[in-house]
């Protein structure tokens, strides 16, 4: 099992300094890769370009690139360009979104996400290949079938033909999608007494397209906190579950608060969505149950995490991208050493 770091994407309290910084910790730490996020804020692939610039050997990656935000035919231009410029570094997450991101903030309808995902990855990966871009689906056609368009291919030669390409997938359709299609799972709230049923809507997809699951990357994002007392490290991380368990999208359609439920967490999930919705965050928050934080994160001392690790391997987890809840930039590179000194310790990194 190797390691990542999910940088997630600016907020109030970070700023890019920091983030570079912790890429280049990491980096120095021998970490496989780095991850950056958008939503409707930084955007993943100008973060990604800076910080493959100023690192030596790390993989800089999108968790995610929002599909409803650009063309397929952007995304590869983006990807190539960004693999060019790391020297064969760029890994492509790919993700919908949610409804309310999508249709509010993007202007795209959210409708049948799991054609459009196909037919997205389709045809980034004609472009990456460097074929000539001709196609006829559902959701994209290219060229226009009524203009003066003509299909084209990429005008420059990238480091690689095959750019690894992610999804983010949390329900079994999505992560069914992942296993056929991509090269990797961008999983959040990965729990390892969970994992088989996640893996086995994984694996049907791998099957489908004639392939095994391993050479499949198992990519959890889990916050991470270092202390001696466990449930004080808990409550870093519980507004963090309340808002995707509680706030994450509209009450009918939220991915995460119905993960929680097929965890077997339906009861404090729907009381948690509720408390969120009415404007009581404070409230959500405590009704989140410190087993599911404890089952989602690492937390504790590094002995504690190093025993957790070993659980999140003989799940299938192949890369372990580590979330930090911290105070500050210092402490952010104190936990990447305390993580990296845990994964030794654990004897199950690569």
């Amino acid at each position: 099992m190797r390691l990542g770091l999910s940088l997630g994407y600016q907020t109030a309290w970070s700023t890019p300094a920091d983030h570079l910084a912790l890429a280049q910790e990491a980096d120095r730490l021998g970490y496989s890769v780095v991850w950056a996020a958008e939503a409707y804020g930084s955007d993943s692939p100008s973060m990604l370009a800076w910080m493959a610039g100023q690192t030596q050997r790390i993989d800089v990656g999108a968790a995610v690139m929002q599909i409803p935000a650009r063309t397929p035919a952007a995304t590869a231009m983006t990807a190539a360009t960004i693999d060019a410029l790391s020297g064969g570094r760029f890994r492509l997450g790919l993700g919908v979104s949610g409804p309310q991101v999508s249709e509010g903030w993007h202007g795209v309808r959210f409708a049948k996400p799991l054609g459009r995902t196909r037919e997205f990855v389709d045809i980034v990966k004609l472009a990456i290949a460097r074929k000539e871009v001709a196609y006829d689906g559902e959701h994209y056609t290219l060229p226009l079938p009524d203009g003066p368009g003509k299909a084209l291919r990429l005008s420059f030669h990238p480091p690689r033909e095959h750019i690894p390409i992610y999804l983010a997938a949390v329900g079994p359709k999505n992560l069914k999608l992942a296993g056929e299609i991509a090269d990797g799972w961008l999983a959040v709230f990965y729990a390892p007494e969970f994992a088989d049923e996640h893996l086995a809507a994984v694996s049907a997809g791998r099957a489908k397209a004639g392939k095994e699951l391993a050479g499949f990357d198992v990519v959890p994002s889990v916050p991470v906190v270092i202390g001696d007392d466990v449930a004080s490290c808990a409550e870093l991380v519980r507004w963090y579950a309340a808002l995707y368990v509680g706030g994450m999208g509209s009450r009918q359609q939220n991915f995460y608060n119905q993960l929680a439920t097929r965890m077997g967490y339906g009861d404090a999930a729907r009381e948690v969505q509720d408390l969120y919705l009415a404007k009581r965050q404070r409230d959500a928050a405590a009704a989140v149950p410190m087993e599911f934080i404890d089952r989602t994160s690492l937390l504790g001392p590094k002995e504690r995490i190093a025993e957790r690790m070993r659980e999140y391997a003989a799940s299938g987890v192949t890369t372990l991208s580590v979330s930090l809840f911290v105070a500050d930039r210092d402490s952010g590179v104190q936990t990447l050493r305390t993580v990296a000194e845990a994964l030794e310790l654990s004897g199950v990194g690569e």
